[in-house]
């Protein structure tokens, strides 16, 4: 072959074309005969059946896969030249003063996108939203009001003092955090009448007529996720309940073509990767269609502008620093995926006010995905995965199936009267309760590797550990309750290190015996799941005999002793172990031997940890037992 004909022919062209069934022959040989099903496809918790790969030809029947960024339905992106984002953090107002200091301080270190949380108790004045704007040029950094039932005062301000100073109101880019329909969900009843709630949403639209970038409603659809939502029902909600205002608007004489430009959709981002990023290239696909029924003007009108901030349904207490590993993957999934704002929480939000030093690492989260790693250089980097594209449309299609039975039951405020959206959230939470608890759903430090020598001294505020509750008196319905998944764990630890204080910290000592193999790995097994308790283990190279194990656990007088062999060995020891401690440490064999555990068990041996235990149960049980 010439030297020609050799650059012409096309890398790999010598190895001809598998085919799917080919594939699929090849891994049922290697399967042996084990259920592919069972093997192979990951069943997610928002009823997804993710294949074990995707090829070429599972990209044909999707529509959307010859559009461009910045086209409709824009489930590539509302940009067509970069993927750059606001990078955004907050400032809790206490002093006007100090949070001006604080703005003009961080936005000198890389933020331009700033959330003011004033008091909601009382309205805010000119002079004060002035004085927090001090030297900060409104038509440079986009700002954000959290100002409770107040917008229409705060819009009033921003709309009379950018024309005080003569700002370029097109550049003019924030929002203001008036969400009725979120209060609604949380809180049981409308801030004000329902009817009188939609009309203060009209208003706000109306006083902002001449801010055409501000935003004046906020769909805030993190709370279905801190409530226990999968990624799906959390798109469904969100985009029912932007209908919502959409409907109601509309019936009220405003035009598709005001409303839809000044939302904004707030959306938490969780930790399963590849699943956020599908979840707002999904969102912008369906947003888009659902604005296009109402007839705009032009396509730019259906576009959703998202804001990403990383999740508290996730975040820890203890091992925090754990956090800042979570907050890393899930602003890469927002980024990739293509949001417009992101916030990312600080590692130990959750627990306390965020310091200097944590805001500085959430922040620097951010910047170091800007301007080291450019994730703001390529639009949509998502494009043409095989994966990602099924997982998109994999999950408009759930959240769509949703979406329609919301409106078959009259709209999302319907729905919520008739519990249906309270139901749905139950149903996940409650099985993603049960993953957290049996360790198959992980939490890296809490319940799956946690750090043994991490005790908390301090007293905490009891409210750490419990859901939040934002129920009215007079609420019409049951309410949304966020809460995080590690805290059932975390208030069985904090118990721990509550009696710890004026008591003998609870002693689990590992009884290592025989097979040098299943000993260990039955002794880290055990060491992980006592430790999930904030118990003190002492682990043991392995004795040679019973009666030099007993020895040194009596020696270290400890509460637990923990067998820890082969099931073989089990048959031999296990009750002798069992007999020599009764009365003076609690008896547990680590693994299930099926063939001998009911000979065990009328032996008097009750316990049992293994990797299908309710590690949760178990260990509440422990401390029971042990007076804790």
């Amino acid at each position: 072959m010439c030297q020609k004909e050799k650059k012409s022919k096309k890398i790999f062209e010598e190895f001809p074309a598998i085919s799917t069934q080919e594939w699929e022959e090849k891994i049922k040989i290697d399967l042996k005969g084990a259920d592919y099903e069972k093997k192979l496809i990951w069943k997610t918790t928002e009823g997804i059946n993710v294949k074990p790969y995707y090829r070429k030809e599972n990209l044909e029947s999707l529509k959307y896969m010859e559009t461009f960024p910045g086209d409709f339905p824009y489930v590539r992106g509302n940009k067509k030249n970069s993927n750059s984002w606001k990078v955004r953090q907050n400032i809790k107002v206490n002093d006007i003063s100090e949070a001006n200091k604080k703005a003009l301080d961080i936005l000198m270190k890389g933020v331009d996108s700033l959330g003011f949380y004033l008091n909601t108790d009382k309205k805010p004045t000119l002079e004060e939203i002035e004085n927090l704007l001090e030297n900060i040029y409104a038509d440079s950094v986009e700002l954000n009001y959290y100002c409770g039932n107040h917008s229409l005062e705060i819009i009033k301000i921003i709309d009379q003092l950018t024309k005080k100073y003569n700002r370029d109101l097109e550049k003019i880019h924030g929002s203001v955090d008036f969400d009725p329909l979120g209060q609604l969900t949380l809180k049981g009843k409308f801030p004000f009448s329902e009817e009188d709630s939609f009309n203060k949403c009209a208003a706000n639209f109306k006083a902002a007529n001449h801010l055409p970038n501000f935003k004046t409603i906020s769909v805030n659809g993190q709370i279905f996720r801190t409530s226990g939502a999968s990624v799906v029902e959390e798109l469904a909600f969100s985009l029912s309940m932007g209908n919502e205002y959409l409907s109601k608007l509309t019936d009220k004489g405003l035009s598709i073509n005001d409303i839809a430009p000044r939302m904004k959709f707030n959306f938490a981002v969780g930790s399963s990767y590849f699943m956020e990023i599908a979840k707002v290239r999904a969102a912008r696909l369906l947003w888009a269609n659902i604005v296009n029924a109402y007839g705009p003007v032009k396509a730019e009108i259906t576009k959703m502008y998202i804001h990403s901030t990383t999740s508290n349904w996730n975040k820890s207490l203890y091992d925090p620093y754990v956090n800042l590993l979570r907050t890393t993957t899930e602003s890469m999934s927002s980024i990739i995926g293509g949001v417009d704002s992101m916030l990312v929480n600080s590692f130990n939000s959750v627990y306390e006010e965020p310091t200097e030093f944590s805001e500085r690492i959430a922040r620097n989260q951010q910047l170091l995905l800007k301007e080291e790693s450019h994730f703001d250089k390529i639009v949509d980097p998502a494009a043409g995965s095989y994966y990602l594209e099924n997982l998109t449309n994999s999950i408009a299609e759930e959240a769509w199936k949703i979406f329609l039975e919301i409106d078959e039951l009259g709209g999302y405020v319907n729905a919520l009267r008739k519990g249906f959206i309270q139901n749905k959230i139950k149903e996940t939470s409650q099985k993603r309760d049960i993953a957290i608890a049996s360790g198959k759903e992980g939490i890296l430090g809490t319940n799956q590797f946690p750090n043994t020598g991490e005790h908390i001294e301090k007293d905490l505020d009891i409210s750490i550990f419990e859901e939040s509750d934002q129920s009215e008196k007079d609420a019409e319905f049951e309410t949304l309750k966020p809460y995080r998944g590690a805290q059932a764990f975390e208030r069985l630890r904090y118990k721990t290190d509550q009696y710890s204080k004026k008591n003998k910290r609870p002693l689990v000592f590992l009884f290592t015996y025989g097979n040098l193999a299943m000993r260990r790995a039955r002794a880290m097994f055990s060491t992980n799941f006592f430790g999930c308790a904030g118990f003190d283990i002492i682990d043991n190279q392995g004795f040679k005999s019973v009666d030099k194990g007993i020895k040194a656990a009596m020696k270290k007088n400890a509460d637990i002793v923990v067998i820890c062999s082969s099931d073989d060995e089990y048959e031999k020891i296990a009750s002798e172990i069992y007999e020599k401690l009764k009365g003076k440490a609690i008896t547990v064999v680590a693994g299930y031997p099926k063939s001998i555990i009911e000979n065990l068990k009328e032996k008097g041996i009750k316990n049992f940890i293994h990797v299908k235990s309710n590690i949760l149960e178990d260990l509440q049980r422990f401390q029971a037992e042990l007076n804790i």
